[in-house]
């Protein structure tokens, strides 16, 4: 088996590390409806939509690689549970597909106001990154707020399963905005907005869609996840075995 690598803890790394974790995590929990979907043509946009962020997250973990020589495998498989810094939310099991497109909604929302911050970055390289990852953003978000829509506005079925779905989402939602020394060191240097300043516009933009989509708004609840400081739901390890089983049984292999 292979060891795991050590990780640079400096702030901007870090804050790299928590924009790359959330795209691949989510990009390996979309990957699992690959062959499921509840139709092809949405088996075919999940398959495609993992891939975009396994894109995103390759592009950001080669550049947070470089100052420590390691390149984008090494970052995506050999590191510790501790060391992803991914919000607890994108790794929570997909559920049905309810689940599915309301987390797809709320995480693809946060990454399209993320990313249009993040062209104006004092980092080129990220605000490049950032340029093109946008496009592929807003159109998780239409996607997601599309099937949101259609389900909550739609059977009594549909609707009772995206009002189950919501209040577990929207508690660990709550994580994607909570502040800490990573976000004001990032937003003192330029490199990219502090979580909280993302609240108010993503609140408005998937208001609007659980509006139209008539559900309900849950309570908000003093609960936050811990998954950007590293301390992870006991799904995380799970994922993680099935993730990295390959690379750690057959170090440096190569198709």
């Amino acid at each position: 088996m292979t060891a795991s690598i050590t990780i640079d803890r400096r702030p901007e790394t870090q804050y790299l590390l928590r924009l790359a974790d959330t795209c691949l995590i989510l990009g390996q929990r979309l990957g699992e409806w690959c062959g499921h979907g509840p139709v092809l043509e949405e088996d075919i946009a999940l398959a495609n939509m993992a891939l975009d962020l396994i894109g995103q997250a390759r592009a950001l973990l080669t550049h947070a690689g470089k100052t420590q020589g390691y390149d984008e495998d090494q970052l995506a498989f050999l590191r510790d549970e501790r060391d992803y810094l991914n919000p607890t939310i994108v790794e929570l099991p997909n559920g049905d597909f309810a689940f599915t497109v309301l987390r797809n909604l709320m995480v693809a929302t946060w990454l399209k106001l993320a990313w249009e911050r993040l062209r104006r970055s004092s980092d080129a390289e990220l605000a490049g990154i950032a340029a093109k990852a946008l496009k592929e953003a807003r159109y998780h978000q239409q996607h997601a707020a599309d099937w949101v829509v259609r389900l909550g506005d739609g059977t009594a079925e549909s609707q009772r399963r995206c009002a189950a779905a919501l209040p577990t989402l929207w508690r660990h939602a709550a994580e994607l905005f909570a502040d800490d020394e990573v976000d004001a060191a990032a937003k003192a240097a330029g490199l990219g907005p502090a979580a909280s300043e993302l609240h108010a516009p993503w609140r408005a933009e998937v208001q609007a869609v659980l509006d139209a989509a008539t559900l309900a708004v849950p309570a908000e609840a003093p609960f936050r996840s811990t998954g950007r400081r590293g301390v992870h739901s006991e799904h995380m390890g799970y994922l993680l075995a099935e993730m990295q089983h390959l690379q750690r049984a057959y170090p440096g292999g190569a198709w």
